[in-house]
């Protein structure tokens, strides 16, 4: 046994001992070998834990035990406290994530569902037209008749963008001639001759001028309604 000393069983064992030397001396008629005021200090200076008995010193080493335990019982707790909180957080940051990407997986899918809704409706659209070459030729037209036409043949949800710029451009006159440009036709095409690409009678013919100005709002703009926002803002196309 390491002789340690302990301060209040010390003082106790001391203090008894002392006490009873004391009585046992008056008793025999003698005098207290010292003054009660220094019991405390010598029992610090001289008493040892091997001085202590036997049952007090198993009191010590279980109140120490005890502690030791309750000190690291309670930094387990601790311990365990915090992993469960940043688990918490880490999870919780974990679900976070996943519905964010949840939302924006829902979100691409309605935007891919609807883009090819919108393009089965345009191929449905365009399919449903009639080429210029379908319609018997004219020695003449009338602004209803080549209106009738445009309808036959531009998309049903392009077609007003296209009336509006026939209307600004020629007021629907596939003869209309701009006298200091050379501008011609519904689409007032510069120079007229271009309309050639789409039939050699793009002079006479407003299917063959309706033929050729699709294809050039769909091949500069996208669509005829891309022409007309660009016309809108620049007053030409």
């Amino acid at each position: 046994m390491s002789r340690i000393s302990v301060r209040g069983f010390a003082v106790a064992s001391a203090t008894a001992v002392t006490t009873v030397g004391a009585v046992v001396g008056v008793a025999a008629g003698g005098t207290p070998a010292a003054d009660d005021n220094n019991f405390e200090a010598a029992a610090a200076d001289t008493t040892l834990l091997a001085d202590i008995p036997a049952g007090q010193q198993a009191q010590v080493q279980t109140a120490s035990l005890t502690q030791q335990a309750d000190a690291q019982a309670s930094a387990a707790d601790a311990a365990a406290k915090k992993s469960a909180e940043e688990s918490a957080r880490l999870q919780a940051a974990k679900d976070a994530k996943s519905k964010k990407q949840a939302a924006e997986d829902r979100a691409e899918a309605e935007r891919k569902a609807e883009q090819k809704k919108k393009e089965e409706a345009e191929r449905a659209s365009r399919s449903s037209v009639r080429d210029a070459s379908s319609f018997s030729a004219q020695g003449s037209y009338s602004v209803a008749d080549v209106k009738a036409m445009a309808r036959q043949m531009v998309p049903a949800d392009q077609f007003q963008c296209f009336s509006n710029i026939v209307n600004h451009e020629s007021t629907w006159n596939y003869r209309a001639t701009n006298p200091s440009s050379g501008a011609y036709g519904l689409m007032q095409a510069l120079p007229g001759h271009k309309m050639s690409s789409a039939g050699a009678d793009w002079q006479t013919n407003p299917a063959t001028q309706i033929k050729w100005g699709l294809s050039y709002m769909d091949g500069r703009y996208g669509s005829p309604c891309g022409a007309w926002s660009f016309w809108q803002a620049n007053n030409w196309y």
